[in-house]
């Protein structure tokens, strides 16, 4: 495979061709701040936040970096003006549903970010798509999924597979940034009989 040279906040950083930006940054040990990405799953560019500025054909353009490749030449910025405004706002509107997450609140005081600005949706689930994307991609078992759309999108578990997948396995829990998907178990394993109590 070979390499090629971008510029990332100044700094010449060499990288494997077919890498994105963000996984050649962090190669190189600058840090993007992510909520949905995952080494193991496939690049989502769902929560935004990677919001990196790129200079390319002689002006400037904002593009998901878990998502956008690094080629020859490119040059990045992590942080900019407009980058950080993006991030405050998108930190602010996941704060509506999530208050009190602690990776949110540590991102928020970093960025800046109000998280009164806008009105509480008590969903707690910013749509990530971590556990869903676990499940279906590494478990392959398809256990959780969204429900509804837009603003009234949530996580549920699909009961007749979560009765007998979800109870002993619970590897999606550590990958959730706000504690949603704990919720949405609890409730789920409270409306579901044990499977080991049929036995």
């Amino acid at each position: 495979m070979s390499e090629i040279l971008l510029q990332i906040d100044g700094r010449q950083v060499q990288a494997a061709e077919g890498m994105t930006v963000l996984e050649a940054a962090r190669a190189a040990g600058i840090s993007i701040p992510t909520l949905c990405h995952h080494e193991k799953l496939e690049p989502y560019g769902g929560c935004r936040i990677c919001t990196v500025e790129v200079e390319t054909g002689g002006g400037t353009k904002l593009v998901v970096a878990c998502v956008y490749p690094a080629t020859q030449d490119l040059v990045v910025r992590t942080r900019s003006g407009k980058v950080d405004r993006i991030r405050k706002v998108l930190l602010e509107l996941f704060l509506s549903h999530a208050p009190d997450a602690p990776e949110l609140r540590q991102l928020a005081q970093e960025y800046g970010a109000d998280r009164n600005r806008f009105e509480k949706e008590a969903s707690f689930c910013i749509h990530c798509g971590l556990c869903v994307r676990y499940c279906a991609e590494i478990k392959k078992k398809d256990a959780v999924g969204f429900i509804d759309r837009g603003t009234r999108k949530e996580i549920s578990f699909i009961p007749q597979i979560a009765a007998r997948e979800c109870w002993a396995c619970k590897q999606c829990f550590p990958l959730c940034p706000t504690e949603a998907l704990q919720a949405a178990y609890v409730l789920a394993r409270a409306l579901l009989p044990d499977p080991a109590s049929a036995e």
